[in-house]
């Protein structure tokens, strides 16, 4: 014990161990908020706007997931990879910020022309199109957002203290604003208008406080930006073939309360996905200099997804009971097919973001990626369609479980060459 306690404190003189600890702390934290704020909000709009109202804001958000998709473009990863592995050049991070920066303005601008031609070409999306544009206005705040920098850089702290005050305010203006079941459509834009106030603030820090520049970048490298993060980008992409998309079918299959019922239960597995992504974006700068750490990573992730699936497959019925209402009973099944898949996540994002990714396999994590999302894609049809939202949650789980195996298979292949 007294050898083991030596050992820890021995870690903990090193530089990069004390800094991966800060950030896990830091991102910690920024999920503890992600979870306490949306468990005061979610009892309260579940009562006041109902599965209806659930359902519409999931429809929108569903679709929404591929609009910010196509702004992202993967520089989530390819940005915080690049600047990570050149952290101590400030002049090229400001060139790497700028350049992703003006491209993702350019993508913003392409997704929002995709989005009216939908709104005018299909009814469905027609019918919705209010809450479908305020919910897109979520986007441009998010641009200007950028974690990615605040990870490259390893300064998570800043990321958390502005996330937790863009949280509060847009949840105290919930029970401000939100009074009626027709008020459901103002969800979105209060969201909206916190990502914009906290995206000028991180613009602030970065470009005032800590002296980084906005640079002037040429229309061809922004192009040449964009081109360079394709993989990732179809890797990021594809998953929405089976994963938004499955909502976007329920959507047209099923009614307006099958959507809340499945929003109001994958409510409660996406707060166990943030928790492993918490773990994931720790590790990723530190991985992208440190591979070798890969081992303890992975055991710390896989172990995580195991007691975090647990917990909520037994306390399925105890978080509808608190959080939800009699209208939500039927999302405990839900909740427990989800559950399964978070172990299938973490195995995917263990052996794909955190390691082919930086081991410069983005072509082959983007084929695996690609042929596991078209299965998704295939099967989302009748199991949506015969088994609605439980054929929702098993699409989800079923793809999430080809990805884990094949990502899985194809980084061992590649470590025993090692």
């Amino acid at each position: 014990m007294f050898f083991s306690i030596n050992k820890i404190q021995e870690k903990f003189k090193n530089k990069e161990t004390r800094v991966v600890a800060s950030n896990f702390v830091w991102l910690s934290m920024l999920q503890v908020a992600s979870y306490v704020f949306p468990l005061i909000t979610i009892p309260y709009l579940a009562k006041v706007i109902g599965s209806y109202g659930f359902g519409e804001i999931a429809f929108a958000s569903a679709i929404m997931v591929w609009i910010q998709t196509i702004a992202d473009w993967g520089f989530n990863l390819t940005a915080t990879r690049d600047i990570a592995q050149n952290r101590d050049d400030k002049e090229k991070i400001s060139h790497i910020f700028s350049a992703v920066i003006y491209s993702r303005v350019l993508l913003c601008v392409a997704a929002f022309i995709i989005l009216l031609l939908l709104l005018v070409t299909i009814p469905r999306f027609y019918e919705s199109a209010p809450i479908i544009l305020l919910t897109f206005l979520m986007v441009p705040g998010h641009i200007l957002y950028p974690t990615w920098f605040f990870q490259a850089i390893e300064k998570m702290r800043y990321i958390t203290l502005l996330s937790v005050l863009m949280k509060a305010i847009s949840t105290v203006a919930v029970f401000i604003f939100i009074k009626s079941s027709e008020d459901y459509i103002l969800y979105p834009l209060i969201l909206s208008l916190g990502y914009t106030f906290s995206g000028a603030l991180a613009i602030y820090l970065v470009l005032i406080k800590w002296k980084y520049k906005l640079c002037a970048v040429s229309f061809k490298e922004i192009i040449y930006t964009i081109r360079r993060s394709t993989n990732v980008f179809i890797n990021t992409l594809a998953p929405n073939l089976y994963n938004s998309f499955s909502t976007v079918l329920l959507g047209f299959y099923g009614t307006n309360k099958d959507l809340g019922i499945y929003d109001g239960g994958i409510k409660f597995t996406q707060l166990g996905e943030r928790f492993l992504v918490v773990i994931e974006q720790t590790f990723f700068p530190f991985l992208s200099r440190r591979i070798d750490k890969h081992k303890i990573y992975a055991k710390l992730n896989f172990f995580a997804s195991l007691l975090i699936a647990a917990i909520l497959f037994i306390a399925a019925p105890l978080l509808v009971d608190w959080f939800l209402s009699d209208e939500f009973r039927q999302s405990v099944v839900v909740i427990r097919i989800r559950a399964v898949s978070l172990v299938f996540f973490a195995i995917s994002n263990i052996y794909g973001k955190n390691y082919l990714i930086l081991r410069h396999k983005d072509k082959l994590l983007r084929k695996i990626t690609l042929y596991c999302s078209i299965v998704g894609f295939i099967i989302a049809w009748p199991l949506s369609y015969y088994w609605g939202y439980v054929g929702t949650a098993f699409t989800v789980t079923i793809s999430l479980f080809l990805m884990a195996l094949f990502t899985y298979l194809s980084a061992r292949k590649i470590m025993n060459k090692k």
